[in-house]
């Protein structure tokens, strides 16, 4: 029986050399991170020329992009040697918020099973210390109609300097983008990931500038999301993994209730049975319970990292109030 890969495992060979790669590489071109509020150090975003974003991404040039895993594996790797993060449950979590969705999508239950295509979710692109990359994201309910969730490592360095080429994809499907190609205007993200590479933060956002006069959640619609909500519930997940034996080419579901990273419980993650590889980092976890990828579900984390001593389990963080302050400041982005 074939054993199955995971984030870390399907990528270990891709991961070498490019680690070394990007240890050395000069740091994505787009503006420096900067504090978005001096009263609010955790938010941390930049503004991005996006004028021929689209244009970059061709089919070729997505075929080709590595899976954006390989950052998370760096990021893994660094926290491990830096030991304990230091951050609480207390002080990550707050008060319960939950803000509901506008769209509606059918969605399977399996530990790994292929599903059709759902259009708020997608996958995103992105250039970074001169190389391209691919990870998943989805439409969340704002303000502006226009913010895409990610991880953390799929919008910036981790620490370092936030990412250039930045675009969504939704619906994605075989090579094709049946709603466009939404280039980044705003990129946002914990200043705990930013500046520190904190694992336990690893989500970022985006605001995505209109296409022919409209928002995104106007044509794809948008997942309602919440925050500071009980640890161990039962999620589904989504994503494009295309490390074997995946090919990013379909949208790929997980199910399963969440238990801690035993591995490293400092983290303070999540892990949901999956086997999802490559390529499936940010993609949306949905609290279960009646509830999925509908605008009846809401969102609660991202695809974030795996081990290969655990090749059936899928890592997200905590969205507590940390997170919740990062998605504030991109929903009301003007």
């Amino acid at each position: 029986m074939t054993r199955k890969k995971t984030l870390a495992t399907s990528l270990v060979s891709l991961s070498t050399g490019l680690m070394l790669a990007l240890s050395t590489a000069v740091g994505a071109t787009a503006a420096p991170a900067k504090t978005q509020d001096s009263g609010q150090p955790q938010v941390t975003s930049t503004a991005v020329s996006n004028s021929s974003t689209d244009q970059y991404w061709t089919p070729e040039r997505m075929r080709a992009a590595v899976p954006g895993e390989v950052l998370a594996d760096r990021a893994v790797a660094r926290q491990i040697n830096q030991g304990p993060s230091g951050a609480s449950d207390d002080v990550e979590r707050g008060s319960s918020t939950k803000i509901a969705g506008t769209s509606a999508q059918p969605s399977l239950q399996a530990l790994h099973a292929d599903v059709p295509a759902i259009k708020h979710i997608g996958k995103v692109f992105f250039t970074m210390a001169g190389a391209n990359y691919v990870c998943s994201g989805n439409s969340v309910i704002s303000e502006n109609e226009s913010t895409v969730s990610t991880a953390g490592h799929c919008v910036n360095e981790g620490p370092g300097a936030f990412v250039k080429n930045f675009v969504f994809v939704p619906g994605y499907v075989d090579g094709r983008a049946p709603f466009g190609k939404w280039p980044a205007r705003k990129l946002y993200a914990p200043s705990q990931w930013s500046k520190l590479g904190n694992i336990q933060y690893d989500t970022g956002f985006a605001v995505v500038s209109q296409l022919n006069g409209e928002s995104l959640a106007d044509v794809v619609g948008a997942s309602g999301v919440q925050f500071s909500q009980p640890r161990g519930m039962t999620y589904t997940s989504y994503g494009y993994p295309a490390a074997v034996p995946f090919t990013g080419q379909t949208l790929v579901s997980c199910t399963g209730k969440a238990g801690i990273d035993a591995i490293n419980p400092q983290f303070k993650t999540q892990g949901i049975p999956c086997d999802m590889t490559g390529g499936a980092s940010g993609g949306p976890w949905f609290i279960q319970g009646g509830t999925d990828a509908e605008s009846s579900g809401y969102q609660n984390s991202v695809n974030s990292y795996g081990y290969g001593t655990r090749s059936t389990t899928m890592f997200g963080p905590y969205w507590g109030q940390t997170i919740e302050k990062v998605f504030k400041y991109a929903s009301s982005a003007g």
